[in-house]
């Protein structure tokens, strides 16, 4: 049976995006987005631990036995998050200082074991990469759009410090939206962080009820 790309694609960046339509992960997303650049950093180390534990969960799912799989796939998950927990600390290590303690927490979150359990332990090598992938992406982008709105209102920039992450070539991303903005403290505080998704969760719910 061919497998449908398309939606996988569709399902990971919107349809069953992990924050907007799932409603998981939501420590992470909440903790680490009081600017894009954070959201980002976060984003992009979950992306990685998902393709490449999807792709070991599907290596091994015809070895492991279910009554040991979890387990098994928590050992996997937890060895892939030590090396990108070491990589970021080595590569980038202001952002790592920033990061640090919740990039040790994606072994817990529940974003990795869910789509090793439901869909990478019953699927090929290829789709539960692309599966993989397309959850991390649509992870990320949950997490730049919240980081986004929550810096732009609480300091009036966006992407503050993006050369941290992705090198002084990338320095151009950091703008100031608002010049002379003296900020919305609570933005980025915590309460802002459950406002700024409240009313990001009622936005998709409304723009998917008119094109439906």
């Amino acid at each position: 049976m061919s497998t449908d790309y398309k939606r996988l694609t569709r399902d990971g960046l919107w349809d069953n995006n992990v924050v907007f339509a799932q409603g998981l992960a939501l420590c992470p997303t909440l903790a680490v987005t009081s600017t894009a650049t954070n959201g980002l950093g976060m984003g992009l180390a979950t992306t990685a631990v998902l393709v490449v534990s999807n792709l070991l969960v599907s290596s091994v799912r015809n070895i492991v036995s279910p009554a040991v799989r979890i387990p098994v796939y928590i050992v996997l998950i937890a060895t892939l998050v030590t090396l990108v927990d070491m990589a970021l600390n080595a590569w980038v290590h202001e952002l790592y200082k920033v990061l640090g303690l919740f990039i040790a927490l994606i072994v817990v979150n529940c974003v990795i074991l869910g789509r090793a359990e439901s869909y990478a332990s019953k699927n090929s090598l290829v789709p539960s990469m692309v599966d993989g992938l397309m959850m991390g992406l649509g992870f990320t982008l949950a997490l730049v759009i919240l980081g986004g709105v929550r810096e732009v209102l609480g300091s009036g920039t966006l992407f503050a410090s993006a050369s941290l992450l992705l090198g002084k070539a990338f320095s151009f991303m950091e703008l100031t939206i608002i010049p002379d903005y003296k900020g919305f403290l609570l933005m980025i505080l915590p309460p802002g962080g459950f406002m700024a998704l409240g009313f990001l969760l009622a936005g998709k719910r409304v723009w998917d009820g008119r094109k439906a």
